[in-house]
């Protein structure tokens, strides 16, 4: 395959479906991973052989290892990787159940984690410069919003990671940033009261909450040449909201 692959977790949510139009119109071939089975067919009717599902509970680090041998083996390797999957739990400190919070660092951040280990393995043997984007938050730093303590912490990891890798993989080629969005429209905000996300839109300075497709763009940015000296970067899309 001459095309360059981007591999999507969450494809299927607001944000991960207007990325993989965004690469998909860039002109690379993309692989999403999700749970949701079902949409991924959807996915998979519209966009052709530009597209490759596949389903996998992105919780579990061995279906992960799996699913990158498959894509070495079909596909020959990977250029990019977008983490996106992610959610929102809403119950507050001191209440959290274990349970929930476990949950929360899994899919926001071990699916990350253990996506670009497997990934980094892969692109070590592609030319140019290779890509990971991470979807954090603003709440991994803005104390002001909503979000509650559980969320936070696995964003901050994501952005955390951000760093390392793009520290210890500099020389290799493998440029590496996170993407810290405000409020976007997404299934997330059926999470919210009316009360709370009046609230949290109430604070954008544009009073509106951004697009997915606003989001996708940066992320097609980073993914093109034009991004290939950007790394380390947590890029704040906020609409000037924390200026004080």
């Amino acid at each position: 395959m001459n095309k360059k692959i981007a591999v999507v977790t969450g494809p299927c949510g607001g944000i991960g479906s207007a990325i993989v139009a965004q690469l998909i119109n860039d002109g690379l071939h993309v692989v999403g991973l999700d749970i949701k089975k079902t949409e991924l067919d959807v996915m998979s009717a519209k966009y052709g052989a530009d597209f490759t599902p596949i389903a996998i509970d992105l919780t579990d680090a061995a279906a992960i290892a799996q699913a990158f041998k498959e894509i070495a083996t079909t596909l020959g390797g990977v250029d990019a990787l977008v983490n996106n999957v992610g959610n929102c739990f809403m119950s507050e400190f001191p209440n959290i159940p274990a349970q929930e919070f476990e949950l929360q660092m899994s899919v926001n951040f071990s699916s990350a984690f253990f996506c670009s280990q497997e990934a980094v393995k892969l692109m070590l043997t592609r030319p140019g410069i290779k890509k990971i984007v991470n979807i954090s938050s603003n709440g991994a730093y803005n104390f002001d919003v909503f979000d509650p303590p559980h969320y936070r912490a696995s964003k901050a990891a994501i952005d955390t990671l951000t760093k390392d890798l793009a520290r210890r993989y500099a020389t290799e080629g493998i440029s590496v940033n996170s993407i810290a969005p405000a409020m976007t429209e997404s299934p997330l905000f059926n999470v919210l009261t009316k009360e709370i996300l009046d609230k949290a839109l109430a604070q954008m300075p544009r009073g509106r909450a951004m697009k997915p497709a606003e989001i996708a763009a940066w992320v097609g940015f980073l993914i093109s040449p034009a991004g290939d000296v950007s790394s380390g970067n947590v890029i704040i899309l906020n609409q000037g909201r924390d200026v004080r």
